[in-house]
């Protein structure tokens, strides 16, 4: 595989900005921050929303462990990782709810914690998608997902003529979010016919306002989940003064404890009264809790 060289040096710095040394626990090492408390977000979301934010968080919290046979308690299709950009995730089939569900793992590299500002915007060129109305995604996300954009769409296309009619859903924690976002709107234009549902975790800005419209227009505002969590810094870590837009919609978690009254569906790309409120610092303990899981810690998710 040739790398290129852009693509390979913003990789090798994002994989250090999201990365958290997990064998000495995420939660002894990420300081805390105070629960923020906004004005008027009080509506809350539906059971059966909160329900699913809770579902895809276990499964892409899955994607930490070191193996994942039956992912909460379901099929396994296919595992995937890829050495050079330490991509790795895997796609599972739940036939009770007629779906598959396609799962990136965010970084877990243990020997770095560097912090890396470059963050190159190039056109976005996917399986399915290119050089579409100037959109650009950062060079590195793009590179982690089409190392492994391969084995992914095999593995979906074969399970779909299996199992016709199946919904798809694209989901991931922190960069394994970034991914997901690319895989997402890859996914849906290879399969037009199917029903592609989107549902990230403390997602950094991952493309330019041009790609936060592509993925609203071919997913559908109403099929896209990227939630926040109170004080994470990641999702604002990437700024806009580098050309970088959030896409819809935003679910934030603003306060605990975890319950559907706490979760606030935000307006439109970048809400200011959501997560785009606080300055951002960096990965602390918000980011490694979501909707009462500690991510990356429960091994129960995979069997």
């Amino acid at each position: 595989m040739i790398i290129p060289p852009i693509a390979f040096a913003v990789l090798s710095g994002i994989n250090a900005l999201f990365s958290f040394n997990l064998s000495a626990g995420p939660e002894a090492l990420i300081p805390r921050l105070p629960t923020h408390r906004p004005v008027n977000h009080t509506t809350g979301v539906s059971q059966a929303v909160y329900d699913d934010l809770v579902r895809y968080t276990k499964y892409a919290s899955g994607a930490y462990q070191l193996i994942c046979p039956h992912p909460l308690g379901n099929e396994l299709v296919v595992e995937f990782k890829e050495l050079i950009s330490s991509t790795k995730g895997y796609v599972a089939r739940d036939d009770d709810r007629r779906e598959l569900v396609v799962v990136f793992r965010g970084s877990r590299d243990l020997n770095h914690i560097l912090v890396d500002t470059e963050a190159v915007l190039t056109p976005l060129s996917v399986p399915g998608l290119s050089d579409i109305a100037g959109a650009e995604v950062h060079s590195g996300f793009q590179f982690a997902f089409n190392s492994v954009a391969e084995i992914v769409l095999d593995a979906v296309k074969d399970e779909l003529k299996e199992h016709s009619g199946y919904e798809l859903v694209v989901t991931g924690h922190s960069l394994g979010a970034a991914i997901a976002s690319i895989a997402a709107v890859s996914l849906k234009s290879s399969f037009p016919r199917t029903n592609v549902r989107l549902f990230t975790f403390g997602q950094p800005r991952t493309g330019n306002a041009a790609y936060a419209d592509i993925v609203e227009v071919l997913l559908a505002e109403s099929s896209i989940y990227r939630a926040t969590h109170s004080w994470d810094g990641v999702p604002t870590m990437i700024p806009v003064e580098f050309g970088y837009r959030h896409h819809a919609t935003e679910y934030w978690h603003f306060e605990d404890p975890a319950e559907p009254e706490h979760v606030r569906m935000c307006e439109g790309e970048e809400d200011p009264e959501c997560s785009a409120s606080i300055p951002s610092s960096g990965i602390n303990w918000a980011h490694m809790r979501y909707f009462g899981q500690t991510i990356a810690s429960n091994p129960s998710v995979c069997w």
